[in-house]
């Protein structure tokens, strides 16, 4: 499997619509990276302060192959775009790996 993260850094001059987040954004996601191997996209909210996050996605991927196919995929596009519906943060990208 492959796991990514895509954090949302806590800023006070920023806001973050968590209903939209859940209720739009992670099925977008669902839609157009399932089909290609994505897994399950889970979002959790911990505390943004002190220097915390509005939000964390964890994106679990079957393999390799299936994140690299999303990354390329032509719904991608659609899905970085959504960003701006929810925040003006701009989303940090991590790779999980095995310990």
């Amino acid at each position: 499997m492959t796991t990514i993260f895509v954090t949302y850094p806590a800023d006070p001059d920023a806001s973050f619509d968590r209903a939209y987040y859940t209720s739009h954004h992670i099925p977008l996601v669902n839609r157009a990276w399932g089909p290609l191997g994505l897994i399950s996209a889970t979002a959790f909210f911990p505390s943004p302060v002190p220097n915390g996050n509005y939000a964390i996605c964890e994106c679990v991927f079957k393999d390799e192959i299936a994140f690299q196919a999303a990354l390329a995929s032509p719904d991608t596009p659609a899905v970085m775009d959504d960003v701006k519906n929810f925040t003006a943060i701009i989303p940090v990208i991590l790779r999980g790996g095995a310990l």
